[in-house]
């Protein structure tokens, strides 16, 4: 492995990530933001994005919650293959849940980190939910952001909508229109400046224009998703949680995550903690102070919870 909204400020200022480099399965290079160090007293924090998005998403919040006053820690948001800085894989049909959960075995190997709260947007609620499943016994903790074990096709299928087929903009500017047409109407609240981040996220300057921070041939992962052939559900992998403590965070207005799943989840699992967020939809920025505070405060509680196992 190699090295290449604010709370408070001063602190989040004085952390700045570094890149790590590790080396997937096949030998694909991935790409690791890594925060802060690790702490004795605390679990890493391990960030997975969604679908077509990069370990920048959760930059906010990953400053706030490394640079803690009262509970620094260690951590990791992943570019998955294909992603961000990660090297884009020749074969599309590599990019699936099974490579992408050894590529993240591979990370938590070579970072050293033996048991972590997983924070998972979206995709990445859906990889935490399968590595549960598989290594239950890394998870200190999880955040599912907006997503569950049901997943509203409607909600799939506009994202299927647009996964590769984003038109190029010629400045950032025109970048953020793009984006507050699309999403506009489930995050009304979003400032031009919150736009323009996305956009500065969403396309990279490469050989004098702008591109995708993702390899486009992602849009094939959702070939065979439609009306009649629905994401399967994944309460198995859900259930795999039991035990660990758990928190759900939904946008008030998601397509992707419903109240009913909530309800089913919270009758399987009636000590999650839950986080509906107004004004966002699919899938919340984890970005505002007060929402960076209750995701510090559970991490708190995890870290109370691990070190009562540990003992």
């Amino acid at each position: 492995m190699s090295e290449g909204r604010d709370a408070p400020a001063a602190v989040a200022a004085a952390v700045e990530p570094r890149s790590l480099f590790v080396s997937a399965p096949d030998g694909r290079k991935l790409h690791v933001h890594s925060y802060g160090a690790r702490a004795a007293s605390t679990l890493p924090a391990v960030c997975l994005p969604g679908l077509a998005r990069t370990g920048l998403d959760f930059d906010p919040l990953a400053r706030a919650l490394a640079g803690h006053p009262a509970h620094q820690r260690l951590v990791l948001a992943l570019d998955y293959r294909g992603r961000g800085r990660s090297e884009y894989d020749p074969d599309p049909r590599n990019y699936n849940v099974a490579v992408e959960l050894a590529d993240l075995q591979a990370v938590l190997m070579a970072s050293g980190v033996e048991r972590a709260v997983f924070i998972g947007t979206s995709r990445g609620g859906i990889l935490t939910m399968l590595f549960a499943a598989l290594h239950k016994e890394v998870l200190g903790g999880a955040i599912l952001n907006d997503i569950g074990p049901v997943t509203d096709t409607e909600g799939v299928m506009r994202i299927k909508s647009y996964v590769g087929k984003l038109p190029r903009p010629d400045s950032f500017d025109a970048g953020a229109e793009i984006l507050r047409a699309l999403f506009g109407a489930q995050f009304p609240r979003l400032s031009g400046r919150d736009w323009l981040t996305g956009a500065q996220r969403m396309w990279e300057e490469r050989n004098g224009r702008l591109v995708p921070t993702y390899d486009e041939k992602l849009s094939a992962t959702l070939d065979g998703v439609d009306l009649e052939h629905p994401l399967p559900p994944l309460w198995d992998a859900f259930d795999a949680l039991a035990g660990v403590p758990l928190m759900v965070v939904r946008g008030a207005n998601s397509d992707i995550l419903s109240e009913a799943t909530v309800a089913a989840m919270r009758a399987r699992r009636p000590d999650l903690a839950l986080i509906e967020v107004p004004d966002q939809g699919h899938p919340p920025l984890l970005a505002e102070p007060e929402i960076i505070d209750r995701v510090a405060r559970f991490l708190a509680v995890c870290d109370l919870a691990c070190s009562r196992v540990t003992v």
